[in-house]
């Protein structure tokens, strides 16, 4: 295997403009100071000491020659391990009542909203149980629940396929069985709305009072006041009543909300939330007016969880959105801004001027996907005012081009955008996916080759526009904007390494963005120049933060300039210590905060060989899942510094500050996501060889729980998603 990138080979590759910021460079500089140094500074100047890892790091102020000693055994914990000084509660798990229903499955992204007297609102993303989570999911259901789902008629689909659940004869029993599962599923995805309020210790608690609720597919069927609804462009394909495709006779109302990953709490007091991944249950591509293909073009796939919207009849065009939840307003149950495009929604960041247009940016997290910049067509007079959601109607949606130089512009994703596609020679993957060619058909094309791709598209037309239909121009720009993934392909959007969180700094203007991954697809792919390794053109999984500035920190700039801030990998080769950033957070003191998102199947997987290993396992090395400061300015600028460790085969996810900074809400999602129910406190002893801080290879046996029970940590408990708030025992402020 050829070796990962170093920081010489990086900065040879991206040359000056694009180099590692000057905040890396400070890491450097701290590493050659001694270590010990390097830690009694950082308590000095942090209330905590930074946690020992599995792997050596730093900030532990273990020398490199002790350090062979000190790891050559570690045991991994299925907790939530943090600094000493520090304590969590449970605030909700999965099933705790939540209004009429429950609290959802793999929690994700926390919008906090705090009300005054240490009370506040707590809008919570549910995110999946499909794909590896759906095994554990079913396991621990009836322990969870006290009831018994009837999955045995999941094993009686021939063939582990459903291609069609309508084609069930009615008189099946398992029909009907398989939809109560399902139901049930799409009951645990969705958003939380539940009120908190802080104890004098300092602890944060529920009081389940009348805004409490739940919003999701399975609620929305069962009680159509539960709908949301939407506003903007798609819009009017949804209400057409000529549609190419499906009609699901809802107009512009829509069946709740499943997969939301990230997003943010606005200026004015709503949370918006990010539906990402919905092509796993609802198709993704369209037809060329924007209507859905039908919903059994994605089949139901029992042993995956796949394909619920083949079973309940969904509209693939109406999931994919930034959806705007109002906390206070029990009657709100999530307005859909289709304004803002549709796509692999991850985390929304504001930029909000009195008397300046709204700009929001998001990221579509695949491994080519875009970032996203909507500029609002009217001004706000009051960053702060409700009235600001109207402002989310109308406007512009833009995506971004990356030039090798450190330079960018924005695209807009308009009818007369001329058409100039992202080509296969581009991308590391060398294969893009564009709107079909022929549009009597819909749908989308993988291109391998550049000619193919030219020769399609020289027939076309010349703009966005002539790639879509509709009866009038709101409703072409409505098909775009379902279609945006696409429709920025085809404008020529730079394709990036799976773009997940997002923040913006309201004082300096900055906008980070954590690139969780360069890796490579079957579809779409990052762009080689910008994200790839031009001498190998291997992907790097461990990923990067990327920092980029609008012009004059303008919401309405159309230029802006960008470089890489910290790059993701071992220690060893003077990377950050970490892989595969995602979530993002700022604090009041301007530091940058960033959980981890190594997938499970990877956390702990023995590395015998490093010579042999795929780049992608070599991530076994990192342990669990982690979350950690990152120094904006000082001593320390650039330095990651560890500060919690998930639970065994957890994904750790929220990072939500309190105004006070003496909380910090987590919420691990997914524990034991691959063996479930951590049986009679199970464990396995695995090889790993790993590096100390100046490279020499040694063995380290490193102990490994299998499966979860946390949060209670009782033997045979069931492992479950729950959201936590993070203290001080002394119940000071964090930062």
């Amino acid at each position: 295997m050829k070796s990962l990138f170093d920081r010489r080979k990086f900065i040879k590759f991206f040359g000056a403009g694009t180099a590692l910021a000057s905040s890396s460079l400070a890491f450097t500089y701290s590493m050659n100071r001694k270590f010990a140094e390097l830690s009694k500074a950082l308590i000095n100047r942090y209330p905590w000491k930074p946690l020992k890892l599995s792997f050596p790091h730093p900030t532990s102020g273990i020398e490199p020659e002790d350090q062979i000693i000190s790891y050559a055994y570690h045991e991994v914990e299925d907790d939530l391990i943090l600094p000493e000084g520090f304590t969590y509660n449970v605030v909700a798990s999965w099933g705790d009542p939540v209004g009429d229903s429950r609290y959802g499955f793999n929690n994700d992204h926390i919008g906090l909203v705090e009300t005054g007297n240490n009370e506040a609102y707590l809008v919570v993303n549910h995110e999946c149980v499909d794909f590896d989570n759906f095994k554990t999911y079913l396991q621990t259901f009836p322990m969870v629940m006290n009831y018994e789902l009837p999955d045995e008629a999941l094993s009686n689909i021939q063939g582990g396929i459903l291609k069609d659940y309508n084609s069930l004869d009615d008189n099946n029993p398992d029909k009907e069985k398989i939809k109560s599962i399902v139901m049930e599923a799409t009951e645990d995805m969705g958003i939380s709305v539940i009120s908190v309020k802080k104890k004098n210790n300092g602890d944060w608690v529920r009081t389940y009072s009348d805004k409490d609720r739940r919003i999701s597919i399975a609620s929305a069927i069962n009680d159509p006041k539960k709908r949301s609804y939407s506003t903007g462009p798609a819009s009017s394909v949804f209400n057409k009543k000529n549609k190419q495709g499906f009609e699901d006779d809802l107009g512009n109302e829509c069946l709740g909300s499943y997969w939301n990953c990230s997003g943010t709490t606005t200026p004015w007091g709503t949370v918006l939330s990010a539906e990402e991944y919905y092509a796993s249950h609802a198709p993704e591509p369209v037809r060329s007016d924007g209507s859905s293909f039908p919903t059994n073009t994605v089949p139901f796939i029992p042993s995956m969880g796949n394909g619920f919207g083949n079973i309940l009849g969904l509209a693939g065009n109406k999931y994919g959105w930034a959806v705007e939840v109002d906390p206070s307003n029990k009657e709100d149950y999530g307005t859909k801004h289709t304004m803002l495009g549709r796509y692999f929604h991850e985390a929304f960041a504001v930029n909000s001027k009195k008397d300046m247009p709204i700009a929001i940016y998001s990221g579509c997290d695949r491994k080519g996907g875009h970032i996203y910049k909507f500029i609002s067509e009217e001004s706000t007079s009051n960053p702060k005012s409700k009235t600001n959601s109207k402002l989310l109607e109308a406007g512009t949606l833009y995506a971004a081009k990356f030039n090798t130089d450190g330079s960018g512009y924005w695209i807009p994703l308009s009818a007369g955008t001329k058409i100039n596609p992202v080509l296969p020679s581009e991308v590391i993957g060398s294969v893009v996916s564009m709107p079909h060619p022929d549009r009597s058909l819909g749908g989308i094309k993988k291109y391998e080759d550049d000619v193919s791709l030219k020769n399609d598209f020289a027939v076309l037309g010349d703009s966005l526009g002539d790639l879509y239909t509709g009866d009038n121009e709101e409703e072409i720009q409505g098909a775009i904007l379902i279609d945006a993934h696409f429709s920025a392909n085809a404008a020529g959007a730079t394709s990036c390494p799976r773009p997940e969180d997002c923040e913006f700094d309201e004082i300096s203007g900055e906008l980070y963005f954590a690139f969780t991954s360069i890796d490579v697809s079957s579809s779409d792919s990052p762009n080689k120049e910008i994200f790839g390794n031009k001498e190998d053109q291997d992907a790097y999984q461990p990923g990067q933060i990327v920092k980029i500035l609008d012009d004059n920190a303008s919401p309405s700039a159309l230029t802006f300039t960008w470089e890489t801030l910290l790059m993701g990998g071992e220690p060893s080769d003077d990377q950050s210590g970490w892989a595969n950033p995602d979530n993002l957070e700022l604090d009041g003191k301007g530091n940058l905060w960033m959980v981890t998102d190594i997938g499970s199947d990877k956390l702990n997987q023995s590395v015998v060989d490093r010579n042999t290993i795929s780049n992608s396992n070599l991530r076994g090395i990192y342990g669990n899942n982690s979350a950690w400061l990152i120094p904006r300015s000082g001593e320390f600028l650039g330095l990651s510094i560890p500060f919690a460790i998930g639970p065994s085969e957890s994904e750790l996810c929220g990072l939500e500050f309190s105004k006070d900074h003496k909380t910090l809400f987590l919420t691990p999602q997914h524990p034991g996501l691959f063996n479930g129910i951590r049986k009679d406190m199970a464990h396995e002893e695995r090889e790993f060889l790993i590096k100390t801080t100046d490279g020499k290879e040694f063995k380290q046996i490193r102990r490994v729980p299998i499966g979860s029970n946390w949060p209670s940590k009782k033997v045979n408990d069931p492992p479950k998603p729950s959201l936590v708030s993070v203290r001080r025992k002394d119940n000071q402020i964090i930062i």
